[in-house]
């Protein structure tokens, strides 16, 4: 069954007083607080799958990846949903299917134009059919990131926020100035990226592993946080102002004690932003489909973030 893709229309976003002095500025303070941001070692994966994997009316109960089932996403907070079974046995087999896709791209990270072209239908059929009225409403709790369409580090705030900072006029500078970090910092592991949103805040966790020097084999784990204030404003769409970013959690006991304990390294990002332009740049997040275990967002340029729960 066809089902039409949803239409999204965008937002306009602040433009910057002095757009080459702020998005230099910002793009460097990115490299600075999230350097050791990249993406995992390359592998093989299986080929492509096939387009009888969206013939969704035909799909046999069981008959999905056994990797993957629906019991495996619990609920941790209840939510109104949509319960008619047709509708449920439809989600069921179209989140395998999305599961599947996300565990043989590495999470979106090595995925071809086929795959890509996949997820976004699966994507845009279950956002059709999202079972939960007013999802941007039940999205509290935990989350793990499982699937993004653009590089893994942009999930968080602290990126979404420059992208909205230099405006659409200067979107390509900022995917070029995404790209050369991406590319500066790939000696380095993205490791679990997580999601905690509470009524009135969100809290972005990217779990990092950097080598010291090339050949050694001792690497600094660490954890960079960037939280966020949120503001529910219509059934699908949250505001999102930057409040600050920090490093957490090294591996090092003596490093982890002086960024924690004694210096409380701690970088006030949306100051830096009302200093430089007057105002925190306010980042749209659209959420279009959650139930109890997985919530798929978009953001400003539609790139597609799937996040399950732990």
């Amino acid at each position: 069954t066809h089902i039409e893709r949803h239409k999204y229309t965008r937002y306009p976003v602040i433009t910057m007083k002095s757009t080459a002095l702020c998005s230099l500025l910002l793009l460097t303070l990115s490299t600075g607080v999230c350097g050791f941001a990249t993406r995992l070692t390359t592998y093989t994966t299986t080929s492509s799958p096939s387009s009888n994997l969206i013939v969704l009316r035909d799909f046999p109960e069981g008959a999905g990846p056994s990797d993957y089932d629906s019991e495996d996403l619990l609920p941790k907070k209840a939510v109104m949903v949509d319960d008619k079974e047709e509708d449920v046995q439809i989600r069921d087999a179209l989140k395998r299917e999305l599961l599947l896709l996300a565990s043989v791209t590495n999470r979106g990270l090595y995925t071809n134009k086929d795959e890509a072209g996949l997820v976004l239908d699966l994507v845009s059929q279950l956002e059709a059919l999202n079972p939960t009225a007013n999802p941007a409403d039940h999205c509290e709790g935990e989350w793990d990131l499982c699937y993004a369409s653009t590089q893994l580090f942009r999930a968080s705030p602290f990126f979404q926020a420059i992208r909205t900072a230099v405006g659409d006029d200067n979107k390509q500078m900022a995917e070029n100035g995404f790209t050369l970090h991406d590319r500066a910092t790939s000696g380095s592991r993205i490791g679990r990226v997580k999601q905690i949103l509470s009524r009135d805040q969100l809290i972005n966790e990217l779990d990092l592993e950097v080598g010291v020097l090339p050949g050694l084999p001792f690497k600094v784990r660490g954890t960079v946080v960037t939280t966020a204030s949120m503001k529910i404003v219509s059934d699908k769409k949250m505001e999102l102002r930057l409040e600050n970013t920090k490093v957490k959690g090294s591996n090092i006991p003596l490093l982890n004690q002086i960024m924690e304990e004694e210096l409380h390294l701690e970088l006030p990002v949306g100051e830096v932003y009302k200093t430089i332009r007057g105002d925190v740049p306010v980042v749209d997040v659209q959420t279009f489909y959650v139930d109890q275990g997985m919530r798929i967002t978009r953001d400003v340029d539609e790139n597609i973030f799937v996040y399950t729960r732990p």
